[in-house]
């Protein structure tokens, strides 16, 4: 398709931009750039930020006493070793320890708060009117600060159990503080409380205690909190049975113990089973139960300063606007994998039939059509491009075939060139630069024929391509055909990856639309129009930048039908280069919003323009906008679960995501009878390629968002054609 520079169309938005001076203009332009830009990259890095607080506060942990410490403690203080569960380093001298007072126990429960799980065990302790103590993961407190509350409430108490669950011992002093800092602001959130307790993840007994944990050990007292260890492991999370609990759990004498248990971190059913068996069991045994603070002599949940209430109520709700962004980047994720799944199956359906319905022997649209036709070329500084493309025109197998070259104020050779090509059946105008919808309506007016044919300055088509194209018209229903466009310079992996483009995205998509009756885009490089068709809906309007979609939809909105003939081939010059295709298809992106945009009455009509409507604007936006836009979610996840989640099952969905788009080209591919050579840089385009075009779209959508004027642009030709079969080369 080629692109080409105007003015700014009458009552258009960037009119009063085209009127300034020249540097207000350029300033007015560059705002607009920034502005454009700025929202995207804003979008970017909050997308990405909110990503990362959501790896940060969902990281997947395993149970305490899953991981394996090393044995090493010799710098662990002796009296540490054989002392108390609970140690204190908080005055800064030398280690105190504490224990549980005779037939005392504290039973602590880690990992929660779970919805699930914490709410079952507070139940039992109501049952039996039995306190306990809580250490809690702060996002979990974030996440559910309602059972928090309830713990408090109900007269149990909270300690620190890491706002992650990390091990400590292999964190920078840094993320130690964070990590517990974070945990007492979301207790104060929940509760109004703060806490003076802190059990490290993966701990265990005090004569456990390797060098590393010691450290731990001092870090946490350096900031305040007296570390919690247990005398007593249930062993729940290995789920052993409720009985093997109750076991672990018994004591062997009098003394006082301190009890771990876990209410999350997997199924605790037995636990909960355990615990309604263990409390009666032990009180009989003349037992009482207590939280570590009581039995200590220490203050339970004091209050909270306000300031670290205001904090902690911050970072809950940067967890939630994580924790949601997230929820919905999953959601879209799902959305893009249904329009991909559905589209491919509606894809081998309907487009295989319509193929196959095609190919029939018996298949004819009507009576041959061999009524003149002019073939309208509109052409911009086209010098490199428009002799081939005129030559191939002008020799068309095609009766009566009248060539019109609209040069649109080139500031080069193109007219020259097609006056020294001699043939009698081309003709050549020129007008001042107005745009090529307006030279194409030009071409119309001139035209002397009521079968027009509209082919880029860019393009070259097979002898037979314009008898082909025409022959639908022998249908009096039918309003416009669209050709088969193919990427003739695809040597290079640009080009390989837009011949895919074409071949899947363009050319088999129109198999889907025609079956459907709702082709939304007539290509500019190959395209027929019966002249009333025009007239009806019209013309090519300058309001839009991709006057190919408006004009296209205008004539569906007039009652006439749109059809696709694959058998009419063009070859068409793609951009080649990174610069040149983001240009061109910024415009397209662009422009397609715009007419979306400028027919989204007819969702609301009658008749056949309704019917186009509410069908073919709902394909346009579903697989034109919405999957473009959602299908880079696909690689996005994909990365995010090889770094935090199951790396096989992120591959392989990832994998089969791409079987089906290779499936999708294949059948493209054989369909087109285009060999499949090139599908060798598929994986390459679906990862490189699709990202760019992504760009490219997100790009147009705040374009469009904060009214950015897009002008016209021109695109540089090479002249390269070199896999076109151009006539007499």
């Amino acid at each position: 398709m080629t692109v080409y520079r105007s003015a700014p169309p009458p009552g258009d938005p960037g009119e009063s931009t085209a009127r300034l001076p020249p540097v207000q203009r350029r300033r007015r332009i560059r705002r607009r750039r920034v502005l454009a830009g700025g929202i995207g990259l804003t979008v970017l890095l909050l997308l990405a930020t909110v990503i990362l607080v959501s790896v940060y506060t969902d990281a997947g942990f395993s149970p305490d006493g899953t991981t394996p410490a090393s044995s090493a403690n010799g710098k662990v203080p002796a009296g540490v070793r054989d002392g108390g569960p609970v140690i204190d380093l908080t005055g800064g001298g030398e280690p105190r320890t504490y224990g549980m007072p005779a037939r005392t126990i504290a039973l602590t429960f880690d990992d929660g708060p779970d919805p699930q799980w914490t709410p079952k065990i507070l139940d039992v302790l109501a049952k039996h009117r039995t306190p306990a103590t809580f250490f809690v993961v702060g996002s979990q407190v974030a996440r559910h600060p309602g059972i928090a509350q309830r713990i408090a409430r109900e007269g149990h108490e909270l300690g620190g159990h890491t706002f992650t669950h990390p091990d400590l011992a292999e964190l920078p002093e840094w993320r130690r503080e964070m990590e517990n800092s974070q945990t007492q602001l979301a207790i104060a959130n929940a509760t109004g409380r703060s806490t003076s307790l802190m059990r490290p993840p993966y701990s265990s007994f005090a004569d456990a205690l390797t060098d590393k944990d010691w450290q731990t050990v001092q870090a946490v007292g350096a900031q305040g909190y007296l570390t919690v260890l247990d005398t007593m492991d249930s062993e729940d999370w290995k789920r052993p049975g409720a009985g093997a609990i109750v076991r672990n759990l018994t004591p062997k004498d009098t003394a006082g113990h301190i009890a771990l248990l876990h209410d999350a971190g997997g199924d605790r059913s037995q636990t909960v089973a355990a615990l309604d068996r263990l409390i009666p069991q032990l009180r009989k045994r003349g037992y009482r139960f207590s939280t570590v603070s009581a039995a200590i002599g220490g203050p339970v949940n004091p209050p909270a300063a306000d300031d670290a209430v205001w904090r902690g109520r911050a970072l809950v709700w940067t967890v939630g606007v994580a924790d949601a962004v997230l929820a919905v980047l999953w959601a879209l994720l799902i959305t893009a994998g249904g329009l991909i799944v559905i589209r491919t199956l509606i894809l081998f359906l309907f487009a295989w039939r319509h193929s196959r319905h095609r190919r029939d022997p018996d298949w004819s649209w009507g009576l041959p059509v061999t009524a003149p036709v002019t073939i309208v070329v509109p052409a911009f500084n086209e010098e490199k491009t428009i002799g081939p493309a005129v030559r191939s025109l002008a020799r068309s197998a095609h009766p009566g075939v009248e060539v019109l070259v609209v040069d649109d104020g080139s500031t080069d050779g193109t007219a020259e060139v097609v006056r020294r090509l001699g043939l009698g059946n081309v003709r050549v105008v020129r007008i001042p630069n107005g745009g090529k919808a307006n030279a194409l309506n030009a071409g119309v007016a001139l035209s002397r024929n009521d079968l027009i044919v509209m082919v880029d300055a860019d393009t070259v088509v097979e002898p037979d391509a314009v008898h082909r194209l025409v022959q639908p018209l022998a249908d009096p229903a039918v309003g416009a055909v669209a050709g088969n466009v193919k990427v003739a310079n695809r040597r290079g992996l640009i080009g390989k990856w837009q011949h895919i483009e074409y071949v899947i995205g363009f050319n088999l998509d129109r198999r889907l639309y025609d079956t459907f009756g709702c082709i939304p885009t007539i290509p500019g490089a190959l395209g027929a129009f019966r002249r009333t068709a025009l007239t009806e809906s019209g013309g090519l309007s300058t309001g839009t930048l991709a006057e190919d979609t408006d004009l296209t939809i205008a004539i569906h909105r007039a009652g006439w039908r749109v059809v696709y003939e694959e058998s009419a081939k063009a070859w068409t010059e793609a951009p080649a280069t990174a610069r040149q295709l983001w240009r061109q298809r910024y415009r397209w992106s662009y422009g397609t919003m715009q007419a979306m945009w400028k027919h989204r009455g007819a969702v609301r009509d009658r008749g056949p323009s309704g019917r186009f409507g509410r069908r073919g604007l709902l394909f346009i936006a579903l697989f034109s906008v919405l999957l473009p836009l959602l299908a880079p979610l696909v690689d996005l996840m994909a990365v995010y679960g090889l770094l935090f989640l199951d790396r096989e099952i992120t591959v392989i969905g990832w994998l089969t995501m791409l079987v089906v788009q290779v499936l999708t080209a294949v059948l493209a591919f054989r369909l087109d009878r285009e060999p499949l050579r090139p599908l060798w840089s598929l994986p390459l385009q679906q990862i490189v390629y699709r990202q760019v075009m992504y760009l490219v779209l997100l790009h147009s959508a705040v374009a469009a968002v904060t009214g950015r004027r897009l002008k016209w642009q021109t695109i540089d030709r090479t002249g390269d054609l070199s896999s076109a079969p151009v006539p007499g080369r």
